[in-house]
């Protein structure tokens, strides 16, 4: 990919933050002997956003990009603060970080792994970015993830809910915010119990690729530990957009549950032939057909439209959600926008603020320094409650949701509720993990 598909970004006005507290001094600390990659030198430091700007998962794209923007403004004072005024820390202080005003540059993954690297790799080589975060598809973010860890920067992870991002490529420069696949099942299964029972048969339909293969696989195995009967598993292309040719075996298969491992326009339309071939109104079984969407999104919902009432998934975040950290950061966000954000929009923010926030801990832009500061770091204020970056994989440990397309929506953008808050105990799994098993985090790499 040339450099005219990665898009440089304005500098967004400073001023003084509103409301942020009492902010920690900010430690400087002379450059080390051996630069890292990129070390900023001038007045500014660029951070690179690399989304899916066209593709199947495009409009989880295009709310990250409005997430970055709102969390560039906060960082260099503009704005009101979102959630740097609700975060436990207190070293982010509006005057960009370190002293240097933000900057970024974008580019388009086109949910694919090969543009995504190339995009990111224009980012860094071309644009002098010291960090890289986006991606919507996990296939993207373990690609990048992999070319930051070579190239010595910090990649701070979007939508990525594959287990093998934290699991089997997990790599030193890598963080992800964003819950996993395990954590879904995890959620969902004993709600799926209380609904539906423990003697089904299910269908799986699943993106072929890393995420909807650990999707199917902890979906499977807790459904299955409840006692439900798996009844095939099939995979689907990503580039799919008529799933008809995979609906239609379901009828026959003797399955009273479809699991839909799709995410973003795949689920939208997939969602929509398994409506229109009538699997909602048919009786198997003696039981109700039930369709289940393991991770959901608003924007997902929005796209299915009617579809999706009564239809329960796990997400990671959901804009309704009433603690102090999410109404500041919905305030900030509909009031630059005009609508609340999604759950791409909230990661994304996250781990812009908690790049900031480690670097300014940390005192140095040096790779290794904020992998340091974020392992292991326990934090709250950020809208899932207390929150640990575990050292040993750094996959966020938080609580996760429980969620249903609303029968009676009030608005466009009121189409989920919360069912269920997951405690982040219940979705806490050890590092060793058969699921997370067969790669090594090894060392962080700071490109000298």
């Amino acid at each position: 990919m040339s450099n005219s598909n990665v898009t440089r970004r304005g500098v967004l006005k400073t001023g003084t933050m509103v409301g942020a507290g009492v902010a920690l001094p900010t430690i400087f600390t002379a450059s080390s002997a051996a630069a890292y990659t990129n070390e900023p030198t001038g007045s500014s430091v660029t951070l690179g956003f690399n989304v899916p700007q066209t593709g199947p998962y495009a409009d989880e794209g295009a709310d990250e990009l409005r997430a970055y923007e709102l969390a560039v403004e906060h960082l260099n004072g503009g704005g009101d603060g979102g959630m740097m005024n609700t975060f436990s820390s207190k070293a982010l202080q509006g005057n960009g970080i370190l002293g240097k005003k933000v900057e970024f540059v974008t580019g388009d993954t086109q949910t694919k792994s090969d543009a995504a690297r190339a995009s990111a790799k224009s980012m860094i080589e071309k644009d002098g970015a010291v960090m890289i975060t986006g991606g919507s598809s996990s296939g993207v973010a373990i690609a990048v993830q992999g070319l930051c860890q070579e190239a010595g920067v910090i990649f701070m992870a979007g939508l990525t809910h594959s287990n093998d991002t934290t699991g089997k490529d997990k790599k030193a420069n890598g963080f992800r915010h964003f819950f996993n696949g395990y954590m879904s099942g995890a959620a969902l299964a004993p709600v799926l119990k209380n609904l539906y029972g423990t003697d089904r048969n299910a269908y799986h339909l699943t993106a072929d690729y890393t995420w909807g293969w650990t999707q199917e696989e902890s979906i499977a195995a807790a459904t299955e530990a409840l006692g439900w009967n798996t009844v095939n598993k099939v995979r689907t292309p990503l580039a799919a957009t008529d799933f008809s040719s995979y609906i239609a075996p379901v009828l026959n298969s003797g399955a009273d549950v479809l699991v839909l491992n799709h995410y973003g326009g795949n689920m939208v339309n997939s969602l929509t032939n398994a409506v229109q071939f009538g699997l909602r109104e048919k009786i198997v079984n003696g039981k109700q057909f039930e369709i289940v969407v393991p991770l959901y999104s608003r924007l997902m919902a929005k796209g299915a439209g009617e579809n999706v009432k009564g239809i329960h998934g796990s997400t990671n975040w959901h804009w309704s959600l009433q603690d102090e950290a999410s109404k500041a950061f919905v305030k900030s966000f509909g009031t630059k926008y005009g609508f609340p954000p999604s759950q791409a929009a909230h990661t994304v923010y996250c781990q812009t603020l908690l790049y900031a926030d480690a670097a300014e801990r940390a005192g140095t832009f040096n790779p290794c320094g904020i992998a340091e500061a974020l392992e292991g770091y326990e934090f709250d204020g950020l809208g899932n409650g207390k929150t640990l970056y575990r050292a040993e994989d750094h996959q966020c440990f938080k609580d996760v949701l429980v969620v249903r397309g609303k029968e009676n929506p009030t608005s466009e953008f009121d189409l989920l509720e919360v069912v269920e808050v997951t405690p982040a105990a219940q979705v806490t799994y050890a590092a060793d993990h058969p699921m997370f098993a067969g790669g090594q985090l090894g060392t962080c790499n700071s490109g000298t």
